[in-house]
């Protein structure tokens, strides 16, 4: 996550393949734009579901760090993202907001909209604030 801190235009890896563009970024509010383009989409040449939990992941998890900053990191423990309307080209855009910011979790929420204005996908992350992120994913001692 320092990279968003040191600079939202970019958290580098699966990010940049999916081609997101962070317009705005702070503990508040993450807005982030990408490109539709085949590569990201389902058989049917649909918008593939699994980049809209992506980028509603992405989207908290970097609001969620933004605010809780320097006392500690942020994990998503909680996706839920509905699928609400068809997109096969364009450029969508997803805007983050919080909806509960605690001492051990938060909550945010993210709509993504067409070029119309048109929700096309909602999500909702939950995040755990962690304090020692250099424990997660080893094993028990």
């Amino acid at each position: 996550m320092s990279d968003a801190h040191d600079n939202p235009g970019s958290l580098g890896g699966f990010a940049d393949f999916l081609g997101l563009e962070f317009t705005e970024a702070n503990g508040d509010r993450v807005v982030i734009r990408w490109k539709v383009r085949p590569e990201l989409h389902q058989p049917y040449g649909i918008m593939h579901g699994g980049v809209y939990c992506s980028v509603v992941e992405t989207a908290a998890s970097v609001g969620g760090a933004l605010w809780l900053a320097e006392r500690g990191q942020v994990v998503g423990v909680s996706n839920q993202t509905d699928f609400l309307r068809a997109v096969r080209d364009g450029v969508l855009t997803a805007t983050a907001t919080p909806v509960h910011r605690g001492r051990l979790q938060q909550l945010w929420t993210v709509e993504i909209t067409d070029e119309q204005d048109r929700l096309v996908s909602k999500g909702q992350v939950r995040l755990q604030n962690i304090t020692d992120a250099d424990r997660l994913g080893k094993p028990a001692s």
